[in-house]
């Protein structure tokens, strides 16, 4: 057993150092990346950006060639207080001119430059910097032009001259230029460096040791990112591969190595970001080949160890990456127990609190009160945090989407900064925040997973048919569903008193149709028999009569029914035309005019003058009013006044109905309307309890609305039909109860 842990140890230790080596490859393999971003410099182009840095001292040149021409101070007291300046190094390097406002140059002979050849725009310069004040010494303009400076450099420049006009850059040598000398007004000033001197300025003053370079690579993002990327890739994978047992190495002394000395000695690896650039680009312009080769390596090898060497330095930073990664992993395997036994500080108080002597007791004196105010710090602290997690915990997901993200990136923005803060020693921050964030994340998860079981449970005792759980607890961001839920549970309870109803009105439906069926049939079979006997031929004719009435009564019952079970399976075709309502009420209210005079009642008509045309089934559209009106004529208390009144109120037409009954209201005005239910309960006249059920159907099938209402004796029935136009009706959706006809 002992014997195949160790092999295993042997084969993380090679793959721990493959993970390195790969990751040295790696980033000695991405030079070529570099090199083509940094092609001028490796030429020996030197950029024309760092000119940036020299803006504020041209800005002072402009006071002291101002003041020379003014002599508002001597030159050997000027040169005594600013000769430090690097103007004046500068201007051997350059022509330059003071232009007044009519463009005659003011520094008279003393100045050789070409003074026409600097006004112009187009003039062989390689670096041209045109500033001009006004007459309150104010510089609003700044023009940057040359053969050197592209149109990114120029706008760079000149941002960066106005930028230096601040009260900092005036200052040399701890005195202020402003204060001691007068500010150039109404003036134009000319700087203009040939590519010659250009490229000299720039070489003896930024590019003399490479540093400038130096700087530009260790910046650049290309750079730092895969160097990041190498680096969190050997950190990921020493904290992967101890997650197998027989692999792990954190009980080796290598890897158990205090954490104020892990942090120094990353944290100084970080600081070290300059010298590893500084190899890459002496790698780069083969200097290292070169020096290398005057150690007395042959010309053939001397590449080869250039790059050898380059391998070696970053096998080295990564190692020191991995080394980290796997010493601070301790810190969520051992947690409490890591700051105890893992760190020099408590080591140090340990040790001094154990001796007996007087510097033990202040040890412990300064331990105790310093203890104290960390518990009341770390109670403070720890209250934020709780109160930030909770408000996390309770995000109302349900909306306010923008506000939750804005909320979440700002606290992530504050963390950044306060990361970013670290400079150099922001990637150790940035892994503590790692850290950190995977903790919260973690436990954030947990108790969201924790609450969703009670939500989950709460659903599984609802789907079991407990409608009457209650949902307890908090339920965090999942509180918005629990009302949800407890609406759901609302709505079951309804569904199913909707079903019992449902059921009962099943039952009440076959006894109502065998007893509406049966009335009319046991009749017909009575009088048959009575007309088999019969031999008076007046009664006989009665009989027939009776028959008569009876089968039709029969033959009604039955079309009803045909018509409410074609309308409840949804098979109703449905044929639109355009159609004049107020015509189809008129014709139905003739039409059983008859009806209305033998049931005593006065028909009070309040219609439209003007046609009121729609798209509707006008078979269907008769059917309603005829149903209603039958119904008006059976049931209404006769000797009384019922109206009936069309509106065409824009984008629906409505028509109301009201009577007074016969008989007292006292049934459900929601439930008249549903099959084979009737105003009187007994049953004693003459009806099927379908009329009011087909008219609703027949409403609906045309997208519009029935409802009754009563008050009192009162009863009235309201229709609401919309004004659809022929693209609407071209196509009737199934639920609404079939196709329309094309």
């Amino acid at each position: 057993m002992a014997i195949k842990l160790k092999s295993s140890r042997k084969f993380a230790v090679i793959l721990s150092v493959l993970v390195l080596f790969f990751a040295a490859f790696g980033m000695v393999s991405t030079y070529p990346v570099y090199a083509d971003l940094m092609e001028p410099e490796l030429k020996g182009e030197f950029p024309v950006n760092a000119m940036e840095d020299s803006m504020g001292e041209l800005l002072r040149g402009g006071y002291y060639l101002y003041n020379e021409i003014h002599e508002y101070m001597e030159l050997n007291e000027m040169m005594q207080l600013f000769g430090s300046d690097d103007f004046f190094l500068m201007r051997k390097y350059m022509d330059y001119e003071i232009f007044s406002p009519d463009g005659e140059g003011m520094l008279g002979e003393e100045n050789p430059a070409d003074i026409e050849k600097l006004l112009e725009q187009e003039a062989d310069y390689g670096l041209r910097i045109v500033l001009e004040y006004d007459s309150e010494g104010t510089l609003n303009n700044v023009q940057v032009d040359g053969s050197r400076a592209d149109e990114d450099e120029r706008y760079t420049l000149e941002q960066r001259a106005y930028h230096a006009t601040d009260w900092s850059y005036d200052e040399v040598g701890g005195r202020q230029v402003r204060y001691y000398l007068e500010n150039p007004s109404s003036v134009k000033i000319v700087y203009a460096f040939s590519e010659q001197n250009l490229q000299r300025f720039l070489k003896s003053n930024y590019f003399t040791d490479n540093k400038y370079h130096v700087m530009t690579l260790s910046s650049m993002r290309p750079f730092v990112t895969f160097e990041l990327i190498f680096c969190l890739f050997v950190m990921l994978a020493a904290c992967l591969i101890p997650c197998n047992k027989n692999w792990d190495l954190g009980g080796w002394r290598i890897f158990r190595t205090p954490f104020e000395i892990v942090l120094f000695v990353c944290g100084y690896t970080v600081a070290m970001q300059d010298s590893f650039a500084l190899v890459v680009w002496s790698t780069m312009t083969h200097r290292l080949a070169d020096l290398i080769g005057e150690m007395g390596i042959p010309g053939g090898l001397n590449y080869g160890a250039e790059k050898l060497l380059n391998v070696l330095m970053w096998f080295c930073l990564f190692g020191i990456a991995y080394w980290g990664a796997a010493c601070l992993r301790a810190i969520f395997t051992m947690r409490k127990r890591y700051w105890r036994e893992r760190t020099l500080t408590a080591r140090i108080l340990y040790w001094a609190g154990g001796r007996k002597d007087e510097l033990g007791e202040q040890v412990k004196q300064g331990a105790a009160g310093t203890t104290g105010l960390f518990r009341k710090i770390w109670k403070a602290c720890r209250g934020f945090v709780q109160r930030i997690y909770d408000s996390f915990l309770h995000l109302d997901i349900s909306d306010r989407a923008n506000s939750v993200i804005f909320k979440i990136v700002l606290v992530n923005f504050i963390l950044l900064i306060v990361v970013c803060c670290f400079w150099f020693y922001g990637i150790m921050a940035l892994l503590i925040y790692s850290g950190v964030l995977f903790l919260f994340l973690r436990r954030y998860f947990y108790d969201i997973q924790w609450k969703y079981r009670l939500l989950l449970a709460s659903m599984n005792l609802l789907a079991e048919g407990n409608l009457d759980a209650p949902i307890e607890g908090d339920l965090g961001i999942f509180n918005p569903m629990k009302t949800e839920i407890q609406k759901i549970q609302r709505g079951f309870k309804k569904a199913v008193e909707e079903e019992v109803k449902s059921e009962r009105m099943k039952t009440e439906l076959i006894t109502n149709v065998s007893h509406d069926l049966k009335t009319p049939l046991t009749a017909i079979i009575t009088y048959v028999d009575l007309l088999k006997k019969e031999e008076d031929p007046k009664r006989r004719e009665e009989y027939l009569s009776i028959l008569e009435r009876k089968s039709q009564r029969l033959k009604v019952l039955i079309e009803d029914l045909f018509e409410i079970s074609k309308v409840t399976s949804k098979n109703v075709t449905m044929n639109f035309m355009k159609a004049d309502i107020v015509e189809l009420l008129k014709q139905v209210g003739l039409e059983n005019d008859s009806r209305i005079r033998e049931a005593y009642l006065d028909f009070r008509w309040s219609l439209p003058e003007e046609k009121v045309v729609m798209l509707l089934d006008s078979q269907k559209t008769y059917r309603i009013f005829e149903n209603l009106i039958v119904n008006i004529t059976k049931y209404a208390m006769p000797h009384t006044r019922v109206y009936i009144e069309v509106k065409d109120e824009g984008g629906e037409v409505s028509i109301s109905m009201k009577n007074v009954s016969s008989a007292e209201l006292d049934f459900d005005a929601d439930e008249i309307t549903d099959r084979f239910v009737r105003g009187d309960a007994s049953r004693n006249s003459e009806g099927s309890g379908l009329r009011l059920a087909i008219a609703k159907s027949f409403t609906e099938l045309q997208y519009g609305t029935l409802k009754v209402t009563t008050e009192a004796d009162l009863f009235k029935v309201n229709i609401r039909l919309p004004k659809r136009t022929e693209e609407a009706a071209a196509y009737l959706p199934a639920e609404n109860g079939g196709q329309a006809a094309p």
